[in-house]
């Protein structure tokens, strides 16, 4: 019986450790990106969403930051995940993906975080400076859920403008 209930605490430490390593280092500089993000947007396509990349590195510690502030906050993970497939693209000295962030016109030139927006077809159709949605020295919640919905698939129709 002691065995078990040591076995079973060694390996609830090793997934909780396993999850905790992946929200904090959320990109991968091996991944194919160009694939991955096709996988993306075709499940954007499924789902009505718009896929948002978040473009950074391990490296990068707002980049964690952002991460764990709305991964960490109900309703920022909602809003996220109601309207976009996140993408975390990677840009380190590993791999910089350079051809995408060429096909995306350059978004590195804000910084890092920064995010780009595709609808489901591909179409880059923002690209968000993440110092707009700073405070202090964190985020500010309110600004990243007005950045969540001014750009989310309903706010981009016209219907939600008709009386």
């Amino acid at each position: 019986m002691k065995l078990t209930l040591t076995t079973i605490f060694i390996a609830l430490h090793f997934f909780a450790s396993a999850h905790i390593s992946d929200t904090l280092k959320p990109y991968n500089p091996n991944a194919n990106a160009k694939a991955d993000i096709e996988q993306a947007l075709q499940q954007a396509k499924q789902q009505n969403k718009h896929v948002l990349l978040m473009i950074g590195g391990n490296w990068c510690s707002w980049c964690i930051k952002f991460n764990k502030f709305v991964l960490k906050d109900a309703q920022l993970d909602s809003a996220l995940h109601a309207n976009y497939i996140l993408y975390h693209l990677n840009h380190s000295k590993e791999n910089e993906n350079k051809e995408l962030l060429t096909k995306y016109e350059f978004p590195q030139r804000f910084g890092f975080p920064v995010f780009v927006i595709l609808n489901a077809e591909g179409k880059r159709i923002h690209t968000q400076n993440s110092a707009y949605l700073e405070e202090a020295k964190g985020y500010s919640k309110r600004n990243i859920l007005e950045f969540f919905d001014h750009w989310s698939p309903r706010a981009l129709k016209l219907e939600s403008y008709q009386e």
